[in-house]
Formats: structure tokens, C-alpha cells, sequence
């Protein structure tokens, strides 16, 4: 992998993370349009780190307190009806199933499921299933001429089922085109939860999920020298200061706009993809590679 390779690759791992579109589909995608091999679940694994950085930053205080109140409530049973307490177990019981699926499924996930096919088609249907979400959420907002508003629940509402299905939807990210946020957002919103409840909880649910995967990922990339260290440090770095910025423009974003616009985009993109690789213009094995 080439330096100018690493910083488009980084400044798409830093744009895409966040927002519902999938970043490892873009990833897979900017190599198979730009004619250069696939950058492989490592990589991918190893600059999200960089991404969660910019999480565990921007929501310091939210993580610091809900770490503080966990480790009291672990000898001070007073502590365990904190709602920061609870957040703590709620983000571990999240995390379980993308754990598990994530070793279950490893060679799944750095082999078939990178077909653009694939990638094509969980882009369509989960843009369909944000899209249907997005309108509940905003009608139960607005209400009608017929219905009152109805209130969203916020993250004090949270559940251990619901941490579960949260999980779920998570893990559902495995595969390429699916988006992190995209899944638990949309699977926040169909709970009933508010856009920025849902939004919040995905981006703190995802830091342990992401840098375990990331640490996972470093150790085997260690072991069988297949990563281009230099390249994937920069693209590392890159991916921390624009994902950054791209964190704090999105939770403005979602207090008061709706995430039709990405909705369309996902359509539009999984379109294109299977409009090539049926012409033949696209393999829907573009860039893959055996790393």
C-alpha cells in the first residue's frame, strides 16, 4: 500500500465511520473503483482504532462517569441503581454478540462476505430499513392532524433486552455495506428511542466491540507481517482527526434533520454497484486480495 493510497483510505475510514453508510464498504469500494487491491479486514480493523479514539474524546465525560459509577457499583450495592452504572452493563451485555459472531464468523468476514454483491444488497435493504425507522421516529415526533406527538424513549429507558437487540443489530455490521451505526440506529428507532438516545448509545456501544477487533487484529497482523505498518499508522491518524469532526457535525446533525438523505444515498450506491457488476464494468471480486 502506497502513502497516497493510505490518506484517501483513511480520509473515507474517517468520513464513513460515523455516519449510517457503511465504512468498510466505502473502504472496499474506493479500492475497487481506484483499480488498487483490497485493503483487507485488517486494515479496516486496525484504523477504526483511530476512529474510537476520536469516540473515547469526544465522549469523555460520558465514558469517565459511566466507568467511575460501574467500579463503584462493584462493591457499593447503593451505586447499582445509578443510571451510569447501568450504562456500563448495558454497553458489556451490548457487546457480547458481535463478540462472539466476530470470532465465530472471522474467515466469513474476510472472504465471502466482501463480495460486492453482497455489499451491494445489505446497502439497499438496511438504506430501506433506516429509511422506514427514520419516518416512525419522525412521526411520532410531529404526530398529526389525527394523533398527538408521542415521546421517544432516551437512554434512561434502556433495558437489557434492548442492550441485546442494540447487540444484534451491531453485529449485523460484519458484513460489508450493513454500517455500525447505521444497524443500531435503525434498531434504536424501531425500539422507540429518540435519534440522538439511539445515535449516542451506537457510538458507546461500538468503542469496546471496535477496539477489541482492532487489538485482535493488530496481534495477528503482528504475527504474519501482512500489514503495511507505516501506511496504516498514517491512515490510523487521519481517520482519528476526521472522524473527529465528523462526530461532533453528526450529533448536531440528527437533533434536528432526518437521515433520509443518507437513505437515499445507500439506495443509489448499492444501485450502481449492481448495475456494474451485472454489465460486467465491476468484478464483484474488484481489489479483493489474498490479505
Amino acid at each position: 500500500m502506497s502513502w497516497f493510497e493510505s490518506l484517501i483510505l483513511g480520509l473515507v475510514q474517517g468520513l464513513t465511520e460515523f455516519l449510517p453508510i457503511s465504512s468498510s464498504a466505502h473502504l472496499r469500494l474506493t479500492a475497487a473503483f481506484a483499480g488498487w487491491k483490497d485493503p483487507g479486514a485488517a486494515f479496516t480493523a486496525i484504523t477504526q482504532i483511530g476512529t474510537e479514539i476520536a469516540v473515547l474524546i469526544y465522549f469523555r465525560k460520558d465514558i469517565a462517569r459511566i466507568i467511575s459509577a460501574w467500579s463503584r457499583s462493584l462493591v457499593n450495592k447503593a451505586m447499582r441503581s445509578d443510571h451510569d452504572a447501568q450504562m456500563g452493563w448495558l454497553v458489556i451485555v451490548g457487546s457480547i454478540p458481535i463478540g462472539v459472531l466476530g470470532v465465530t464468523l472471522k474467515d466469513q468476514i474476510e472472504g465471502p462476505f466482501r463480495d460486492l454483491r453482497i455489499t451491494a444488497t445489505t446497502l439497499i435493504v438496511m438504506g430501506i430499513i433506516l429509511g422506514v425507522a427514520d419516518r416512525l421516529a419522525a412521526r411520532d415526533e410531529s404526530g398529526g392532524r389525527h394523533r398527538a406527538a408521542v415521546e421517544r424513549k432516551t437512554l434512561k429507558d434502556l433495558s437489557v433486552k434492548d442492550g441485546l437487540i442494540y447487540g444484534f443489530c451491531q453485529a449485523m455490521a460484519l458484513v460489508p455495506g450493513v454500517s455500525r451505526s447505521g444497524a443500531t440506529i435503525s434498531g434504536g428507532l424501531l425500539m422507540g428511542y429518540t435519534r440522538e438516545a439511539a445515535a449516542r448509545y451506537s457510538f458507546l456501544l461500538a468503542v469496546p466491540a471496535v477496539l477489541a477487533s482492532g487489538v485482535f487484529e493488530l496481534k495477528d497482523a503482528s504475527e504474519g507481517g501482512h500489514v503495511s505498518w507505516g501506511p496504516t499508522i498514517f491512515a490510523t491518524v487521519i481517520a482519528f482527526v476526521v472522524g473527529y469532526v465528523v462526530i461532533a457535525w453528526f450529533m448536531k446533525f440528527i437533533s434536528t434533520k432526518s437521515f433520509m438523505p443518507f437513505v437515499y444515498y445507500r439506495i443509489l450506491l448499492g444501485i450502481l454497484i449492481i448495475v456494474l457488476v451485472s454489465t460486467g464494468a465491476l468484478s464483484p471480486h474488484a481489489a479483493e486480495s489474498s490479505g
